[in-house]
């Protein structure tokens, strides 16, 4: 079970992980929920149905990594999809934020609720709920790492120049979790599939 995840009764799935692993991962589900930004809070004594209805912004994110996190719909090639995909963001930018927020938080939670063991790891086990919001989370890091590293799709496909980075290339501990998150994510689509 070590560094990838196994299924488990019920649909869950389990994975064994050490001090530093754990760290790492609560790291960077907190710098996502930073960089998504607090949810929009209704004010005291709003309607909350209101507040169900409550439209977004209009513009694309400037920050690469929320343009990327928070695509353009339909393009921005000529005028008129440019106004439907701004129209399109208005109406459900908040509802992804907030359910990129729940996955964010579903992971440090789950993290957090762990007991280290006399060995310094702990073993994870998760739900089928809980593995959708790691799903989630660790799809919207790698987008979000990939996006400060300029990943480009010929990179994807070519993951070993990725692990040929010199030890001094300052991108190196990025890159290595680039990876890393990849294969965790890799190993829990597989044991979700029938």
């Amino acid at each position: 079970m070590a560094g990838h995840f196994e299924a488990t009764p019920g649909g869950g799935a389990a994975v064994a992980l050490d001090e530093v692993e754990i760290a790492i991962l609560r790291s960077l589900a907190v710098q996502l929920l930073e960089l998504i930004g607090p949810g929009d809070e209704p004010a005291e004594g709003a309607d909350p149905l209101a507040a169900l209805f409550a439209e977004g912004p209009s513009e694309p994110p400037t920050d690469p990594a929320l343009a990327r996190l928070f695509p353009e719909a339909y393009g921005d090639q000529d005028t008129e999809l440019r106004a439907a995909s701004a129209e399109f963001r208005r109406f459900t930018e908040n509802d992804l934020r907030a359910r990129k927020r729940t996955d964010a938080l579903a992971v440090v939670r789950t993290l957090d609720a762990l007991t280290i063991t006399g060995d310094g790891g702990a073993v994870l086990e998760l739900t089928g709920d809980e593995c959708r919001n790691w799903l989630g989370a660790l799809n919207d890091l790698r987008l979000t790492i990939g996006t400060r590293l300029e990943v480009s799709d010929e990179d994807e496909g070519e993951a070993g120049s990725l692990y040929r980075l010199p030890d001094s290339d300052p991108r190196k501990p990025m890159v290595m979790a680039y990876l890393w998150l990849g294969a965790l994510q890799e190993t829990l689509v597989e044991t979700l599939m029938p």
